[in-house]
């Protein structure tokens, strides 16, 4: 077992402690062990297999033999026993925002509350609200939490769609009797929430596809299957379509699999004007619905049904109804940015701050990337949950980020880290002042406490865009997809503010975030204002989220031009000294 994994199992088990309502020492350990190995720089393997573990500040003997265990045997007894001794739904109260584990256990005990069920119960018999360390504002809440997880029961994130369709789609990649295979509907589009996974291939045995497929691994339920189409319930509970046609109707079926309904309507639509027939299964010289191979219009392609439509090709992202057809048809579309136009990032994490990899171990993975360059963007002061950085740590920060620059330089790397922070937009100032944000190479000003109005946070954040030492406004509204509704901001005026001052905008790629949402990138793209897609990265591995970022902006019709972080090193610099006059 990983050392991710154990720190994520060792998390967990404090986490399920505090749910116990054991020691509060106890339920720290865990969280510290795990926070330790994160940052630590050698394999946790080797640490175990030379035993190790104990000289590590924070690791005792009982930390130590866990640790041991899991390690060599990928499984934990005394785990194992924990989660079994709490009920589940204690567990599933966990999901619901703003309730923790002391919360948790305060309901238990005062209220035998230990389910969802009985939680919205005793909430909307005001019962919460008469318990001490609640009140009525946590009891509404409370209710609006419960019923907006339900709302989204059936959603989910991009990121988690991609991760169990991908091996489905290698599957079909490898299967000798398929001919083309293609994701499609809302994944495809590379849509923030998607509902069901949809695939299409194509073969001259639909059967044996089907069948290979309803077999595949991390597929729990089968829930119908015929000769060809099949669904399948995924593990995490999604689920997932697989249809099978011929090669002739391939190209119609992902076309129309495709598009959101307001986006085929419109094909259809065209295709009427012209005397033919678009469906499913084809192009066709007919007034009425039909299949008739006779009369059918032949495409190889999507592009060609496109062509035959009097419309440019039109990329699958873009397929929303969201204006893409008038440009269509003047062959005007953007020139979409790729994921691989991409040279770095500049909104990251450390161990200085929450991040879980030292500014060392970062360098060399990004290096190995073959990125140019990634910015280190702490916490500052006023975000102590998340070990915000001080004036006097983040000088201390800059020295060792200096130092690692110079042993790249050393050997000959053109890769470099940019220094930076993530600034807290306070209500009435910035959490650092003017001459240590001078001294950063990059700084981003995100809004982590907002007010209840739109008029109070709209007006921090173009304040926050008039100073002059701010390149960025981070995940402009603070949503959690599924999780946390946005925070409420005038957008546009926003937008209007960062056009006036030469500031940009994020668009967050972390998969909760995904903000700016690609709705309103057209309305910026017009007025000049320049993207960074940043992951927002807390681990090595979420530089990973930049590709799903790029999905993201191409949504919203963005080009590699109007990506800042699509510049080489020194042009980028120059961009950055721009904002401060430079």
């Amino acid at each position: 077992m990983d050392k991710e994994k154990v720190a994520e199992i060792l998390s967990e088990i404090g986490t399920l402690l505090e749910l116990k309502g054991e020691n509060p020492f106890k339920t720290r350990a865990y969280a510290n062990a795990a926070r330790t190995l994160e940052s630590f720089g050698e394999p946790l393997d080797k640490l175990v297999a030379e035993k190790r573990l104990g000289e590590i500040k924070g690791i005792g003997e009982a930390l130590e033999q866990k640790i041991t265990e899991l390690v060599t045997t990928g499984k934990l007894a005394y785990y194992e026993d924990l989660k079994a001794s709490i009920p589940p739904g204690l567990v599933e109260m966990l999901n619901i925002p703003s309730l923790g584990p002391k919360k948790i256990q305060a309901l238990n005990k005062k209220l035998g509350v230990d389910s969802v069920e009985k939680l919205e119960a005793a909430c909307k018999s005001g019962q919460v609200a008469a318990l001490d360390g609640f009140g009525e504002k946590t009891q509404i809440n409370l209710l609006e939490g419960i019923a907006r997880r339900r709302m989204y029961a059936e959603k989910h994130l991009l990121a988690d769609a991609l991760r169990v369709a991908e091996p489905l789609l290698e599957s079909l990649r490898s299967h000798p009797d398929v001919i083309r295979r293609s994701a499609a509907g809302s994944l495809r589009r590379s849509k923030e929430v998607i509902g069901d996974i949809d695939l299409l291939a194509s073969s001259k045995k639909p059967a044996a596809v089907i069948e290979s497929f309803t077999q595949q691994p991390g597929i729990i339920k089968v829930m119908a299957k015929g000769d060809t189409k099949a669904s399948v319930i995924l593990e995490g509970g999604i689920q997932s379509d697989l249809r099978v046609v011929s090669d002739r109707e391939f190209p119609f079926a992902l076309m129309y699999f495709t598009g959101n309904k307001e986006h085929n309507i419109v094909m259809r639509q065209r295709a009427i004007a012209r005397g033919l027939r678009l469906n499913e299964y084809g192009l066709f010289k007919s007034k009425e619905e039909t299949r008739d191979p006779k009369l059918l219009v032949p495409c190889n392609d999507e592009a060609e049904i496109f062509a035959k439509l009097d419309l440019a090709y039109i990329e699958p992202e873009m397929r929303e109804d969201h204006g893409e057809f008038a440009p269509a048809e003047k062959n005007r579309l953007p020139k979409l940015i790729e994921w691989t136009d991409l040279r770095g990032a500049l909104h990251n994490h450390s161990t200085w701050s929450d991040g879980h990899n030292r500014i060392d171990e970062i360098a060399k993975y990004m290096e190995n990337l073959g990125l140019a360059y990634w910015a280190i963007t702490d916490h500052s002061k006023s975000s102590y949950q998340a070990n915000g950085l001080d004036e006097k740590r983040v000088r201390e920060q800059l020295k060792e980020i200096k130092q690692v620059n110079d042993q790249l330089a050393d050997r000959g790397s053109d890769f470099r880290l940019l220094t930076g922070c993530e600034v807290d937009i306070l209500k009435d100032r910035l959490d650092f002042d003017d001459d240590l944000l001078a001294a950063l190479d990059v700084v981003v000003a995100s809004l982590h406490v907002p007010a209840n109005t739109e008029a109070e946070n709209t007006k921090r954040l173009i304040r926050a865009a008039k100073n002059k030492f701010v390149h960025t406004l981070g995940h402009l509204t603070g949503r959690l997809l599924l999780e946390r509704e946005p925070y409420p901001v005038n957008q546009e005026a926003v937008i209007d503010a960062c056009v006036a001052t030469g500031t940009w905008i994020e668009l967050n790629c972390n998969p909760y975030r995904f903000d700016l949402d690609w709705r309103l990138w057209p309305y910026a793209k017009s007025k000049g204002v320049k993207c960074v897609i940043n992951p927002d990265a807390h681990r090595n591995e979420q530089a990973r989220f930049l590709r799903l970022g790029v999905g993201i902006a191409r949504k919203g019709w963005l080009e590699k031009s109007d990506v800042i972080n699509t510049l080489p090193l020194e042009k980028l610099r120059v961009e950055l000294a721009r904002k401060r006059g430079g």
